[in-house]
């Protein structure tokens, strides 16, 4: 048994880009830091790429805190759960619990405090450095004085005073030191909840924005300057120095309480307040909650977002209105601004949609959405590339696995997509729906070009089509009929009669024009598209059918039935050849609302998909549970079990009910609002036929595994003898064969990298020929993973050349077994030659362009003497350069840009 399948870990996260919470910018103003869930994403957007961080919190993510040098960041979930994470070498550093639920937390600008808000109180700890500590979360001070929830946090420039706002309608000004004349400060004016206050730039003047759409400026009579610490004198002084002292070093909290009206006496030499003026942004008549905001100091740029999806941007304190847009119909949860001021990040979680707005230039720098709501079928592209999704919102999405974004949104169905699949070209998407419809669309072109119907309208419940490409099988779940149609004309082909129940699951085999059918009535049909679609075989199940896969080979069909079992049979034979059973594997928790135990209710849970690994030796299977299973297909064994999620804000993830939810008055469940908001269970579908990744649709979204190649030590037929030094020292006397073979034998990615970039061009033929045929594979595979970073392109694909050349009638004896490693090279290939492709084609039409412009002002100087014509048509041509972004060089420098 391979030990590889044990070395798959979270990849990366898709299909859902903002759940709820805070966004935050990056320092350096490239990238946003989305919530999604109970996961962290990180979108940068300078190169195009988004990544989740491989950690998890017990329940959805509530807010982020970054550190002002962008290396740390505080991660807080709805439980109150926190995670300390360097977002450096992306790992959790330290755990603590804040004992309640916290709304917002927010780093000071010099980075040594922090600040939390949890019911009507603020906390300060003081906040982790860059040295061991014992304790990362210490306590310093305890802030009283709201009489409800807190919900915002800002700093003063120089980290002196915060500010917090609350839902009592006030907003608290309170000092981080022991100011002499500022301890707190209440501000009122407002008729609803505070949503946000901020700070002037290097003054304590604050704005304040209410629920209500209502601003109020206000103006300190004391610059930060004039905050004086309390200097008692004489003997009390040394011993107030002595305990503070002592107090530093044993790190006792302080408690600050506030009064809302203090007494006249205690007011005498403070720093006081007065309201300059107050604004509203809705108009007379107009009722619009405003729910978030953000603002830049340097630029004083307000941006606004409210419950109707439109946002405002603002330059104060003139209250001057910049810009008016509106995102969409639903609730803008957060918004952030970048470090320049450029960027402004707008998240909607009722549509999981996240924005990144360049307000000067009005357009879009990021703009994704995930499905509104649950995803429930995925499919690979053959090459690897691409994975697309289909939703109950009829929505299919096309995702790059690479960047982690989706390209494409095709909106044609008008009910719940039920099934996705690639044609064996990857250009070509066919999906079928509810609604009765089965519709392929045109990934060069982006559009619907074929529309395939039913006689009589009917809900198609899966969807095949063969390898060539060319029939399009559909299965209706309510007429319990296969129809057949033509790719080339759209014409309906044939209808297949005889199952007696809804049709589960459809499949070709990969290698013959056989259709595989799966229905409830228990059985699995198998339909010969070339011999007059007859039925060749009926398989009897035991329970009826939930899905039917193909091995790759074509030479083993696995079911999976109602009963939690998994059959493989013989599809020429029609034998059974093994079965596995998967209930005690099918692990569930108890739902809030259920009556009878987890363990009673797995009894009805079932696989409810399949997918064979590209090697044909396993096969995983997902279904109404938060776990992926990977079996040994010949042994019949659980080889591995994947978690997928742990999020405690999903129903039904603990095997027992929790009893503080249990009062004499019933279960709270019943009375919870939020509990509509997540849809149930996990259900994993995976939907993958790569050997060094897999997919599975969920709740929380498109969740992708790879396999861990960074921090794995993996030695191949390692002896004493095999060493760096003596690896080297082979290197020194020319013998790259023999380097080779040692250091595929250390398996150190470093060591072979350097190993084959030693060989010279001209004997990479000699040495490939060389190679034993079971170091072959392993070099493939490591030039697969080489041209994902690697600049020697042509290199690279010399070696890759001139090894399939070689070997390549050998490896095509045990191409089952080389699958994942050769579609791993054509993944990696193939993005290669979109990207060159692309550039090659961008140059083209810039050349032409400048050939075009140097023509036509050729033509306007009929009149030039004729000794001048070349000279003309130089400064033509270098001009025309010049536009192109070209230096101030010769001729043969502008060309060279150009390529």
């Amino acid at each position: 048994m391979k030990t590889t399948l044990f070395s798959f870990q979270f990849s990366n996260l898709l299909g859902t880009v903002y759940r709820r919470g805070n966004l935050n910018f990056t320092c350096d103003g490239n990238s946003v830091i989305s919530p999604v869930g109970n996961r962290v994403t990180v979108f940068d957007l300078k190169n195009n790429k988004s990544n989740t961080l491989p950690l998890t919190t017990r329940y959805n993510v509530k807010c982020v805190g970054l550190s002002p040098d962008g290396r740390l960041a505080i991660i807080v979930d709805e439980g109150g759960n926190a995670l300390l994470v360097s977002l450096v070498c992306r790992s959790v550093l330290h755990r603590f619990h804040f004992k309640g639920s916290v709304h917002s937390v927010s780093f000071s600008p010099d980075g040594r405090k922090f600040v939390i808000t949890k019911g009507n109180i603020a906390q300060m700890y003081h906040a982790p450095g860059r040295k061991r500590e014992f304790n990362a979360f210490v306590l310093d001070k305890t802030y009283f004085g709201p009489y409800d929830e807190t919900t915002h946090i800002d700093w003063t420039d120089d980290s002196r005073c915060f500010a917090v706002g609350s839902k009592d309608m006030s907003t608290w000004v309170f000092g981080a030191e022991r100011w002499d004349n500022l301890i707190y400060y209440a501000l009122g004016g407002h008729k609803d909840a505070i949503v946000a206050c901020f700070f002037e730039s290097n003054s304590l003047d604050l704005y304040t924005l209410s629920q209500d759409g209502a601003l109020c400026v206000w103006q300190c009579d004391t610059p930060p300057e004039g905050l004086r610490l309390k200097a008692p004198t004489g003997w009390k002084a040394d011993l107030l120095q002595r305990e503070k002292e002592e107090e530093e070093e044993e790190e006792r909290e302080t408690t600050i309480r506030g009064k809302a009206t203090p007494a006249s006496e205690e007011q005498q030499g403070k720093v006081k307040y007065s309201r300059l003026a107050k604004y509203f942004f809705n108009k007379e008549g107009d009722f619009n909650n405003l729910t978030a905001a953000a603002y830049h100091k340097k630029i004083h740029l307000l941006v606004t977002g409210f419950a109707s999806g439109i946002f405002h941007l603002h330059e104060l304190p003139e209250f001057n209105l910049i810009h008016s847009l509106s995102i969409s119909d639903q609730r803008i949860e957060s918004v952030a601004i970048n470090s320049s001021g450029d960027w402004i990040a707008l998240g909607c979680s009722g549509l999981g949609q996240l924005l990144v707005w360049e307000w000067q230039s009005e357009s879009y720098v990021l703009k994704q959405q995930g499905h509104f709501n649950s995803m429930v079928s995925l499919a690979y592209s053959p090459d690897g590339q691409y994975i697309v999704t289909g939703g109950d919102d009829g929505k299919v999405k096309v995702w790059n696995t690479l960047s982690g974004f989706c390209f494409i949104t095709f909106t044609e169905h008008s009910s719940g997509v039920t099934g996705v699949t690639f044609t064996a070209t990857g250009y070509v998407i066919v999906t079928s729906s509810m609604d009765g419809t089965v519709r392929a669309f045109d990934l060069h072109r982006y559009r619907n070009f074929r529309t395939f119907t039913s006689p009589r309208p009917t809900q198609f419940s899966c969807v095949a089509v063969d390898s060539s490409g060319e029939i399009v099988c559909a299965g209706a779940q309510d007429s319990f009929e296969i129809f057949i149609w033509s790719m080339q004309t759209g014409r309906l082909l044939e209808v297949l009669s005889g199952h007696e129940g809804p049709i589960s699951g459809l499949c070709f085999n990969p290698m013959k024009s056989i259709l595989a059918s799966a229905s409830w009535d228990k059985t699995v049909r198998l339909w010969d598209m070339v011999d007059s679609w007859r039925t060749t075989e009926t398989l009897a199940l035991t329970s009826d059918a939930l899905a039917v896969t193909y091995r790759p080979d074509g030479a083993e069909l696995a079911v999976a039935t109602l009963n939690a079992q998994i059959t493989f049979w013989d599809p020429e034979n029609a034998v059974q050849t093994g079965s596995i059973e998967g209930r005690h594997d099918l692990k569930t928790g108890r739902k809030e609302l259920d009556k009878i135990t987890a363990k009673h209710s797995a009894k009805g849970k079932a696989f409810t998909t399949l997918c064979y690994s590209a090697d044909g030796q396993s096969v995983l299977a997902g279904g109404m549970s938060k776990f992926v299973c990977i079996y040994h297909v010949r042994e019949q064994i659980l080889r591995k079990k994947f978690e997928i999620s742990c999020n405690l804000s999903l129903d039904a993830m603990e095997e027992f009910l929790n009893r503080r939810k249990m009062t004499e008055f019933g279960n709270l469940a019943l009375i919870d609002q939020d509990a509509g908001e997540e849809n149930g269970v996990a259900i994993p579908l995976p939907g993958v036929r790569k050997g060094r990744c897999w997919a599975a649709t969920t709740t929380e979204g498109l969740l992708i595994y790879s396999l861990d190649t960074q921090m794995l030590f993996d030695p191949f037929e390692l002896d004493t003898s095999v060493t760096p030094g003596r690896i080297r020292a082979a290197l020194r006397q020319r013998d790259f064969t023999r380097a080779i073979l040692m250091a595929v034998r250390l398996n150190e990615k470093k060591l072979l990298q350097e190993t084959l970039e030693s060989v010279p061009w001209d004997e990479i033929d000699v040495i490939s020929s060389s190679l034993p045929e079971l170091y072959v594979e392993k070099v493939l595979e490591f030039l697969a993973s080489s041209f994902e970073v690697s600049r020697h392109l042509e290199f690279y694909l010399i070696w890759t050349q001139k090894l399939l050349m070689a070997h390549g009638q050998k490896l095509k004896s045990r191409a089952g077994k080389l699958l994942p490693a050769v579609q791993f090279l054509q993944k990696s290939i193939q993005r290669h030659l979109d990207d060159v492709s692309k550039l090659c084609d961008w140059n083209r039409y810039n050349i032409q362009y400048a050939l075009a412009v140097s023509k036509q002002r050729g033509m306007k100087r009929p009149s030039e003497p004729l000794g001048s014509e070349e000279e003309a048509d130089a400064s033509d041509d270098e001009d025309s350069l010049h536009l192109l972004g070209g230096g101030h060089g010769d001729g043969d420098d502008g060309d060279t840009l150009l390529v």
